[in-house]
Formats: C-alpha cells, sequence, structure tokens
C-alpha cells in the first residue's frame, strides 16, 4: 500500500464589519484521478448570532458556487448537521441537491 501526500488548496471568504469577522466559510479544492477538474468542498459556515437573519450566510454561500465555478471545479458540496434545518433550506434555496449521506468519524472529540 503506498500513501501519497498532496497538496490542499483552499479559500477562505469572510464579512467583516467594524474591524470584526462577522460570518466565514471556506471551500476546500480537492483534486482525485477520476476528474480533470477538482471540486469544491463548502466548510465552516458562520454567521455570528447577532448578525443571523440578514442574509449574510446567503451572500457567503453564494460567493462560495461563484468562486468554486471560476476555480473550474467540476461540483461544490455542502455538508450540514441533519438538525440544520434552515441551513437545508438555505443550500435547496441556492441550488444544492440533498445526495447521499455523510459518514464520519470523530477523532479527539472533536
Amino acid at each position: 500500500m503506498n500513501i501519497e501526500k498532496g497538496n490542499s488548496e483552499y479559500y477562505k471568504i469572510s464579512v467583516v464589519k467594524d474591524k470584526k469577522e462577522i460570518g466565514r466559510c471556506f471551500i476546500f479544492l480537492i483534486r482525485n484521478e477520476l476528474h480533470k477538474n477538482p471540486y469544491a468542498l463548502l466548510e465552516d459556515v458562520f454567521v455570528d448570532e447577532s448578525m443571523r437573519g440578514q442574509g449574510i450566510g446567503t451572500e457567503l454561500v453564494k460567493k462560495a458556487i461563484e468562486l468554486a465555478k471560476n476555480l473550474g471545479c467540476y461540483k461544490i458540496i455542502a455538508t450540514s448537521r441533519e438538525t440544520r434545518e434552515n441551513v437545508h433550506k438555505l443550500y435547496e434555496k441556492l441550488g444544492f441537491k440533498k445526495w447521499g449521506f455523510e459518514f464520519r468519524i470523530d477523532f479527539n472529540g472533536e
């Protein structure tokens, strides 16, 4: 069995107000040998609790989708906990479709 270390490429998109970050998300570009172009993984979408409901999350996700397209990604994937129905509605409103399941193993309680 061989293991090769790859390079991880990511972009952070953030919204700053009065020198404080009030929202952010990341997209990670993932490459494999099955596709010429990478795909994007949308991760860690966050808006400060006091600023929620103002469309900041929507704009962050829209910008992430646009960036993934501009970077030549063939798809973008977003994950969310099963209980976060408001997040699911946002993703679906922006064009995401439910597709499969996420399986995970947590290490070190994180």
